[in-house]
């Protein structure tokens, strides 16, 4: 039986070292930073599952996968045994009255990147109040996105470590490494690093792995009560604010191409809590908890990318961008199959072949030696 080392353990990392100790595989978890995740993207992230949303701007492969996605973390969650918070409510997009414009725009959007129109539902004002108690008589009309969800995500980051722990998956926290200081000791390793593998992926790649900095704040708003997430449409100051257990809030907006890990500036605090205070006034009595920085492994077509070497013995998975939620379980089980054929010695396809929903399409791809 091959002998499995998965270097990186933020969320694909995990998602891929549990779904292969479920098949039995002998596999080993490495990850620089500790068991909770904080240096990770996933553990900045608000964690929705918003195919149709993201719909405006991401491509037509991200919104597929996220599409698929949606069910499999229903099984994934199913066969934890640490509870998650997973929220099936979809979300509400809104906007003040000066920017009614945009949301004809977000709306035409939404109809070329192919969302449905049962999936584009307009709710007035008595809809909003009747849904979303607390946001009555703030805005005369809104879009509700149903086919739309959200984890707690750092839940997920910490029931994927107790499942391992409770499969005696060895995870290493706490433990930096290279490809090279594991190949060794090692059948294969899976590169899961993220951002973190940036000089390994762009040395002989035809894709470019870079960083895509986001600013994400999260407070304690005991006043404020949502059902779901909600999007405000704003010119300057679009945002989301995502709900989670006891009046927990992750709000987000910014994504600023600069690789930068310092922390966030007082500019971009300002113009994100402003934005939100103006969504609700109760906001402006929250407690800031965090105003934290990360950094999205991103490639230059903003699609993920799985490569493979037969003769390093090597998968490599990134590019998750700011889709890391919606999309990681399409794309790591994709590398899960692929992984199960190396491991086989089969003849591997081009692409992990859309044969049915738990298969992904994605291309596998030869990396250069």
């Amino acid at each position: 039986m091959s002998k499995i080392a998965v270097l990186g353990g933020g969320l694909s990392g995990r998602l891929i070292a549990f779904q292969l100790a479920e098949q039995g595989v002998s596999v080993e978890l490495f990850e620089k930073g500790e068991r909770n995740g904080a240096q990770a993207a996933a553990y900045v992230a608000a964690a929705m599952l918003a195919p149709s949303s993201e719909a405006v701007e991401a491509t037509p492969e991200v919104i597929r996968l996220g599409r698929q996605s949606f069910a499999l973390w229903r099984g994934i969650l199913g066969r934890l045994n640490t509870p998650v918070m997973m929220q099936e409510k979809g979300s509400l997009i809104v906007w003040h009255t000066q920017d009614k414009p945009l949301s004809s725009e977000f709306a035409r959007h939404l109809k070329r990147g192919g969302v449905p129109e049962h999936e584009t539902i307009r709710w007035n004002a008595d809809e909003i109040a009747a849904n979303e108690p607390q946001l009555a008589g703030r805005f005369s009309d809104g879009l509700y996105l149903p086919a739309e969800g959200q984890l707690d995500g750092r839940q997920v980051l910490n029931a994927l470590a107790d499942a391992l722990e409770s499969m005696n998956v060895p995870c290493h926290w706490s433990c930096e490494r290279e490809v090279e200081d594991l190949a060794a000791q090692y059948d294969w390793v899976i590169d899961c690093r993220g951002y973190g593998a940036k000089a390994a992926w762009n040395r002989p790649s035809e894709s470019q792995l870079r960083g895509i900095r986001g600013e994400v704040a999260r407070v304690y708003a005991p006043e404020v009560e949502l059902s779901r997430p909600v999007r405000l449409l704003h010119p300057r100051y679009p945002l989301y604010i995502a709900p989670k257990e006891n009046h927990i809030f992750v709000i987000g907006a910014t994504q600023i191409e600069s690789e930068s890990q310092a922390p966030a500036s007082v500019r971009s605090g300002l113009e994100l809590l402003s934005a939100l205070y103006a969504v609700h006034p109760a906001f402006g009595e929250a407690n800031l908890l965090e105003l934290a920085t990360g950094l999205r492994p991103t490639l230059n077509h903003h699609n993920p990318e799985i490569r493979f070497s037969r003769e390093r013995r090597l998968i490599e998975v990134n590019g998750l961008f700011r889709h890391g939620f919606m999309i990681s379980p399409a794309v790591t089980g994709a590398a899960v199959r692929l992984a199960g054929a190396l491991f086989a010695g089969s003849d591997i396809p081009e692409s992990d072949i859309p044969e049915s929903d738990e298969t992904s399409g994605l291309p596998y791809i030869r990396a250069a030696n």
